[in-house]
């Protein structure tokens, strides 16, 4: 099963330290064959050690250049980092990341040999017009990705459940990730949309789903760890 944290705005360098030095402790006991995922902000990206990888939430698609306010290869180097997330919802919402710019970045940081959580999800107004219109809506979603790429990692995150405190229900999460399979030739696939230690036997138990990618419920080590040795 996969764990991935996702601490978006929030964690400071010294915050992120004290937190994974928590984790570390909570999460010897986890399954061996349990991966953990922590992608913190980008000025708290650090040479941490621990039963653990540390990912990047984004990152511009060159290794340095004139790019102000972008980290690039040159940044994650320095920390040996060489997992990304790529396509989350709230960047294509609040940032204006068109598919075009989404998959060109996944080809870049897939030439890079990077380890991909590649995120799709659809809002609610979709979700409402039935299954097919969903389906089709996050199809649409893998244009231009290489759904063959071996380090390729898919996050189902429904809009609609994400912050809100609804999570969507095993009836639909279960038909969204057996689809969701057949068309990404079987890769590991995420659901992601409040998970949180009351539901987290519930939502990894289901056919389908290899593990969470967690927002709000992640911040705290504890909770954290908590759905980890669930």
């Amino acid at each position: 099963m996969i764990y991935a944290a996702n601490f978006k705005t929030n964690h400071t360098r010294k915050s992120t330290e004290l937190y994974l030095q928590e984790l570390s402790l909570n999460i010897k006991a986890k399954n061996v064959d349990d991966k953990v995922y922590i992608f913190p902000p980008a000025t708290a990206m650090d040479s941490y050690e621990g039963d653990f990888t540390i990912g990047t939430q984004n990152a511009y698609a060159a290794h340095h250049g004139a790019y102000t306010g972008e980290i690039g290869i040159e940044q994650l180097d320095e920390f040996g980092i060489k997992t990304i997330l790529i396509g989350h919802s709230e960047r294509r919402e609040y940032l204006g990341e068109s598919q075009e710019k989404v998959s060109q970045k996944f080809s870049f940081f897939q030439e890079e040999g990077f380890e991909i959580i590649y995120c799709i999800g659809e809002p609610l107004e979709i979700r409402e017009k039935g299954f097919e219109a969903v389906m089709k809506y996050l199809l649409a979603q893998f244009d231009g990705i290489d759904i063959n790429y071996d380090r390729l990692i898919v996050a189902y995150e429904p809009i609609w459940a994400i912050g809100t405190g609804r999570s969507a229900t095993v009836e639909e999460i279960s038909t969204t990730h057996r689809a969701l399979k057949k068309a990404i030739d079987n890769k590991p696939l995420l659901y992601g949309g409040s998970a949180k230690p009351s539901n987290i036997k519930e939502i990894t138990s289901i056919a389908g789903v290899d593990g969470v990618l967690v927002g709000s419920a992640s911040l705290d080590a504890e909770s954290f760890s908590e759905m980890i040795l669930s």
